[in-house]
């Protein structure tokens, strides 16, 4: 277990402070501990990590955080500091897949699945708050989740390791959520580190920090939320993946990560036309990883825009995952002086991201939201982001 930090005192953040008198006004006495886990934004991979594939996320500073204290019996109670749903009770004898809803059911299904490991979990009282935008593509729910397991992997002294913990998390996104996610966003938040993007090779998950540190260079990562809301357990995300699985199986492999960019113009002439362009999406969005990492390692940030602005390309065109709203950021952000741009996340909606020099931050602001006005658009959050810390206990 990780050690418990101080008692809350006056010269804890004013965050946690107010997180800790909320629950103790809801619930009449205090929290156990607080434990938050941050969102993130995905660097480069898109669709890849299902697909036994590479991504390079990172943590942003943006978190989503859990006041937890461990209460008698099975029974739970559950409330949020945003949202209409009010105090939710439930017992964990009475999880099971479709039986929560809205916010709620993804810190029950980490507890639904813990209890599948095995792991005793108690009754507890939670309250969240978060300031993760949601359904804008930088993995709300997931921040939840694993502030949540966090939290539990504590109490319960269970012990779990990072790599446990991302899998438990992604069987309750699949298993209880019923989206079928990879687990790039769980690694992220669980494994981020504060001016690192994580690395990660999902067939194995082997992660390595690559060192990504926009102010060095005079760049900002600007995020570009659409507030065109998104579902992963939507139609959508589950056909895209469904593609991927017929092109693996009609190829031969495994997955699509074992498919080269050498091999496409065969898979061409083995592929109807539709599938074929959602295999060519990944394994070149594979390959753009790969010289991302690359890159950042010889050259650093300045020299990645253009391999942004492919994958948004390809994403586009090739997966057919994003909306005029997506486009018109990322075509704006270009023109007003971005150095590479695309959408973020799993598409249909929520988030583009955008690679600024600082010098023309507020040039690419005001581009951005002028065009979504002229466009007839509801107006776009525009937010800096910096690569942060993973999940831990914070009180």
């Amino acid at each position: 277990m990780n050690p418990a930090p101080d008692p809350l005192t006056t010269s804890a953040p004013a965050v946690t402070q107010d997180l800790a008198a909320r629950f103790s006004q809801e619930f009449g006495s205090a929290p156990d501990g607080i434990w938050q886990a941050p969102g993130r934004v995905n660097l480069i991979g898109e669709h890849t990590d299902y697909n036994e594939g590479f991504v390079l996320p990172f943590a942003i500073n943006r978190t989503a955080r859990v006041a937890v204290r461990v209460r008698p019996g099975s029974s739970v109670r559950l409330l949020s500091t945003y949202g209409d749903q009010g105090l939710v009770s439930t017992r964990l004898d009475s999880l099971e897949p479709g039986s929560a809803k809205g916010w709620t059911k993804y810190p029950l299904g980490v507890m639904w699945a813990l209890k599948q490991r095995g792991i005793a979990v108690p009754g507890v009282d939670l309250l969240l708050d978060s300031d993760v935008p949601l359904g804008a593509g930088l993995s709300s729910s997931h921040a939840i989740e694993c502030a949540v397991i966090s939290a539990l992997n504590d109490l319960t002294g269970a012990g779990l390791e990072a790599q446990e913990m991302v899998l438990a998390t992604q069987r309750a996104e699949n298993d209880f959520v019923g989206a079928p996610t990879g687990i790039m966003d769980q690694s992220a938040s669980l494994r981020g580190s504060e001016g690192h993007a994580v690395f990660l090779d999902c067939r194995n998950q082997n992660v390595r920090l690559v060192p990504f540190e926009t102010q060095p260079a005079d760049l900002v990562m600007l995020v570009i939320d659409t507030k065109v809301s998104h579902s992963h357990a939507d139609g959508g995300y589950a056909s895209r993946r469904a593609s991927c699985e017929l092109g693996a199986e009609v190829l031969g492999v495994k997955a699509l990560r074992d498919v080269q960019l050498g091999d496409l113009a065969e898979a061409s002439g083995l592929l109807d036309e539709v599938t074929f362009r959602r295999v060519r999406h990944v394994v070149t969005e594979n390959d753009r990883v790969l010289q991302t990492v690359e890159l950042l390692a010889s050259q650093g940030p300045g020299a990645i825009g253009p391999l942004l602005d492919a994958s948004h390309t390809s994403m586009r065109d090739d997966f057919e995952i994003s909306c005029p709203e997506l486009d018109l950021a990322v075509d704006a952000s270009r023109a007003s002086g971005a150095i590479g741009a695309r959408m973020t996340g799993g598409g249909f909606g929520g988030a583009a991201i955008a690679l600024t020099p600082v010098a023309l931050e507020q040039k690419v602001r005001d581009a951005v939201a002028t065009a979504f006005a002229d466009a007839g658009f509801k107006a776009p959050d525009i937010f800096a982001v910096s690569p942060a810390a993973g999940a831990r206990r914070i009180a």
